[in-house]
């Protein structure tokens, strides 16, 4: 009898979750349930599952509503239907259209529509009309025994109880952005619309039998025959199964030739182990999928990086899904495949954020809208984000919520009766597992192929980005077994891609980015590397990261693979990562705790850094299988929830190893520390995927320094500001120069070593001026002066000012205050003669005299710091402070363990709290060499002497040492401007 449910899916308006909405109903002994959330279908294959454990017959359907209106319910009486509403409600979603008066006839599905609103002498076979308890005493002369097939019960459950009564409330004016006492009765529910035990509901109807008895005849009408589990990724690439085995068997071999040559025992013996295990599991179109959107990114010259545990595999290796070579780490493919994983690994495909859309675009071509999505996600409501809404809805005034923001709420909390709600509403949205969802968006990258239509799964819907999406998380599509491709997009490989571009268009020079192996051992690369030469690098580039290559004297790949792993913050926090440093630099001093533990992680040290050195100790120590090794691993890392699969890989280990006759001690310590390390060790494939874009990037800085840092200026990524990236290309040797109207383009250009700053960066210069000084310098040529330029742009004379004042007409040898008075002029004269279209003849240059006017070097650099955000000149040139007397970075070495006083431009810092709680930073400065000054400031230090933005710095502190690394511990700190003295 209960026909219209909903959870909080129905989005600011229902108010339990799946499980409460179950839990209710079998307390009250009811054993068919219908979800119909409203215009929305999120959590229907969550309900499925529950409503199985509990012993409830689950159906679906869905509340349709305009806007505030309730048109109708569907509900389904098999899968067909069920596809048929997912259709019915994506069509809308997509389309933006109103639901209609009157349902359209889908197949196998019931329409309610409420009492009052058609005539029920009118209605089709499928369609019904619902009777609320309110509506009883409407029936009173009504011939209900003539209509018996057409009615039934409609007890909407919306909430709980009466809390949760006003939670709705609450969530119907965070729906509308109003005050609670503003609400419109119309826009939210009916105080009823909760659970009515069965027998009171029965009750209510005790004179109309036949609609109690109609209502449970749909309800017993309707199966919902959902499987949970089962693969319904899209089944074969090619036209079958076998065609798929060949064709992936034939690619293989192709490309171990390309990566290994023609006679490769180890790499053949590989392979085919590879291929048996796919065909086991059936995963030989995803390979082929994958390599399909490869091939098709090659073809367009799209650059791409395959990572995540997928680069343990050999296959993937040679589709040229990924670059890193399983054979030379020793990486096992078990770690991504194998027949014990309950749930199918996937590649993570990166592009350059500019393509990706475009691969996207190719993936729908391809294999078809219908069966097609992007995977969507959930956003729930965040603390802040609840406080700030229950205020506003309770009418708190924005400083009172600011004040519960920053200092929690009042101590007059009983005295409060609103602060009180707050509270109490805010801890019953945020529950952790079960916090409240507020919108749907999108997953960052995942695609889902599914072999039937994707509506017999889910609803679809149409955000701004204009692909389908599945109104289904990762969890449910993982759940129900469709399993995403994951296509992401990175700005650091938008850096490797535009640097390759301009390499071309400047040297006219061809990169092939995917011979790394080549990079690897170019000893300008290792010099680079070890110098940590690194700014710009994806992944390497970080005060953190390049600190800890200088401890490792990072100069190959191994090295590389390892930093990438320990640098990860579970590891470095867990006390991994210093354990490692001490020992890679006094290796004379590790203890390995028996000959095969020291043959295995010897390379890092006898401490596990990777998941596969988990599964290697487990394999080749206690003689376990890999795929067993695999689930040890995942079980210690907490990727079971139950016990029972832990012990019983327990009992294999210590079996193993009695049999292979280690000492019981022996055995004990290394599951100990298995136990110790799984939870905090990173996958090596992973980390080698990082490397492998690290030295793409060092070769690029390497060898076309200009360009790549172009590169990276372009595409606004990176772990440090435009400034220091602009501060970095000066250093390569080019010559930077100001936006100029008849050099710049909308990006940073770069044409042999002039490189003129983009118009991109000028703050406050609208983009629709920019398209038309490109256009025209395109169609008409270069501008010859500023009465030409304003002539046949238009600009307003804000702009115009801009324009002048960043140095973009310098070429007319006009200064910039005569530049800015003949402005003044023409735009007056514009604004008589409303001058919109291009002259026959090029206008007269204006000829005014001015005065000698007085000029400071200085000027042009608060100019750019105004309008760019930095100066294009060395700061410390414009500084009026004696320099002369700090002590310069490169000569640090020569004071370790004494106090020192240095001078800094700030570039960048990062908070972290101590084992205490109290907060501390580390800094990063240059000094007047563009040399790095890295700074720690304890809490005692950081209170004293806090950050106070951007700028320079008097620094004092002690000069430290560790491992090659220099830093200064700050005892005194001073922010001084562009012209304050020292002795002030």
């Amino acid at each position: 009898m209960y026909l219209n449910c909903k959870t909080f899916f129905s989005l600011r308006y229902g108010t339990m979750h799946v499980e409460t909405l179950i839990r209710e109903a079998k307390e009250r002994g009811i054993t068919t349930l219908a979800l119909t959330n409203i215009n929305i279908t999120s959590d229907a294959w969550t309900f499925v599952t529950e409503c199985r454990e509990q012993d409830i017959k689950p159906v679906l359907g869905l509340e349709c509503r305009n806007e505030h209106t309730l048109c109708y319910l569907l509900l389904a009486r098999n899968q067909n239907g069920w596809y048929h509403i997912n259709k019915f409600l994506s069509y809308k979603l997509h389309t933006g259209e109103p639901f209609p008066e009157q349902a359209p006839e889908m197949p196998d599905t019931f329409v309610i529509y409420p009492w009052g609103t058609h005539n029920p002498h009118t209605l089709a076979p499928h369609e019904l009309l619902g009777v609320r308890v309110k509506d009883i005493n409407k029936l009173f002369r009504v011939d209900t025994l003539a209509l018996k097939d057409k009615l039934v019960i409609m007890q909407p459950v919306t909430f709980q109880d009466e809390l949760h009564y006003e939670l709705h409330q609450v969530l119907r004016a965070i729906d509308q952005n109003i005050l609670i006492s503003q609400l419109l009765p119309e826009t939210y529910a009916a105080p009823d619309e909760t659970f009515i035990h069965p027998a009171d509901l029965v009750e209510h109807f005790e004179r109309y039998p036949h609609i109690v008895a109609n209502t449970l005849a749909v309800l017993h009408a309707c199966e919902v025959e959902m499987q949970m589990n089962i693969p319904r990724n899209k089944k074969t690439f090619s036209a079958s199964v076998e065609e798929d085995r060949k064709l992936l068997r034939d690619l293989a071999y192709e490309g171990m030739i390309y990566r290994y040559g023609s006679n490769h025992e180890s790499a053949a013996a590989r392979i085919e182990k590879e291929l048996d295990i796919i065909a086991k599991l059936n995963f030989e179109s995803y390979f082929l999928i994958t390599w399909d959107i490869i091939r098709f990114a090659q073809e367009k010259g799209f650059f791409y990086v395959g990572r995540g545990s997928g680069a343990n595999s050999i296959v993937a290796y040679c589709l040229r899904i990924t670059d890193v070579d399983p054979i030379e780490l020793d990486l096992y493919f078990e770690r991504f495949l194998n027949l014990y994983r309950s749930s199918p690994p996937d590649f993570d495909i990166d592009f350059s954020w500019k393509d990706r859309d475009e691969i996207t675009t190719y993936i729908f071509n391809k294999y078809g809208p219908e069966h097609t999505a992007l995977l969507g996600t959930v956003t729930t409501f965040q603390t802040h984000a609840i406080v700030r809404e229950l205020g506003k809805a309770y009418g708190l005034p924005k400083k009172e919520i600011d004040r519960i923001l920053q200092g929690g709420f009042s101590v007059k909390l009983d005295e409060d009766r609103i602060q009180r709600k707050i509270l109490h509403f805010c801890q019953l949205m945020d529950n952790q597992e079960k916090s409240f969802p507020n919108h749907l968006s999108i997953h960052a990258g995942g695609i889902l192929i599914s072999e039937a239509p994707i509506h017999h799964y889910c609803t679809t819907y149409l955000p701004p980005k204009g692909f389908s999406t599945a109104q289904m998380d990762m969890f449910q599509a993982e759940a129900i077994g469709l399993y995403k491709f994951d296509i992401l997009s990175q700005r650091g490989l938008g850096h490797i891609r535009d640097a390759i571009d301009l390499i071309k268009q400047n040297h006219d020079v061809d990169i092939d980015i995917h011979n790394v192996k080549a990079f690897m051992v170019d000893e300008q690369v290792k010099a680079n590397l070890r110098g940590v030469n690194t700014i710009g690098c994806f992944y390497i580039e970080s005060p953190a990261m390049r600190q800890l290559l200088t401890k490792l004297r990072c100069d190959d790949y191994r090295s590389l693979v390892a930093a990438s792993s320990i640098i990860r913050p579970g590891v470095a926090q867990s006390g991994m990562m210093k354990q490692y440093i001490d020992r890679f630099n006094n290796p004379q001093s590790v203890v390995y705790l028996h000959p095969v533990i020291e043959e295995l992680l010897k390379e890092t040290f006898g401490i596990m850094v990777y998941q596969e050195d988990v599964i290697k100790v487990a394999h080749k120590f206690a003689d376990m299988e890999l795929a067993d090794a695999d689930r040890l691993r995942r079980a210690m890392a907490g990727k079971y929830r139950g016990m029972k699969d832990l012990e019983q890989i327990q009992a294999r280990f210590f079996r193993n190893c009695d049999a292979k006759g280690h000492p019981r001690h022996v055995s004990e310590e290394v599951w100990r520390q298995i136990a110790s390390f799984a939870n905090f060790s990173f996958s090596k494939a992973h980390s080698a995927s990082f490397a492998v874009e690290s030295y793409q990037s060092l070769y690029l800085k390497t060898y076309y320094p200009a360009e790549f840092m172009v590169a990276v200026i372009n595409n606004f990524g990176g772990f440090y500001s435009r400034e220091l990236y602009f501060n970095q290309l000066k250093q390569t040797g080019i010559q930077l120069h100001a936006p100029c109207i008849n050099q710049s383009d909308y990006l940073t250009n770069i044409h042999g070593k002039e490189v003129f700053v983009g118009f991109i960066h000028i703050e406050g210069l609208e983009f629709a001026l920019v398209e038309r000084i490109l256009e025209e310098r395109k169609n008409s040529g270069p501008f010859v002066s500023l009465e030409d330029f304003v002539s046949r742009t238009g600009p307003g004379p804000e702009q115009l000012e801009i324009l002048i004042r960043i140095g973009c007409f310098h070429f007319t040898g006009y200064t910039k205050k005569e530049l800015l008075w003949k402005g003044s002029l023409l735009a007056k004269a514009r604004e008589v003669k409303q001058i919109h279209h291009l002259p026959l003849f090029r206008p007269t240059p204006v000829d005014c005299t001015l005065p000698q006017l007085a000029y400071h070097a200085h000027e042009d650099a608060f100019d750019e710091i105004d309008l760019l955000g930095f100066p294009l000149q060395s700061p410390f040139s414009i500084l009026q402070h004696e320099q002369s007397t700090y002590t310069l970075a490169r000569d640090f070495h020569k004071h370790i363990g004494q106090q020192v006083m240095t001078l800094g431009y700030y570039v960048t810092m990062k908070m972290l709290r101590t084992s205490k709680g109290d907060p501390m930073c580390f800094g990063t400065f240059l000094d007047a060499e563009d040399q790095f000054v890295d700074t720690v400031h304890f809490p005692d230090s950081l209170r004293q002497y806090p950050f106070q933005k951007s700028g320079f710095y008097i620094l004092q502190g002690k000069v430290v040492s560790d491992y090659g690394v220099i830093t200064l511990e700050i005892s005194w700190m001073r922010k001084i401007g562009y012209f304050e003295d020292k002795s002030n």
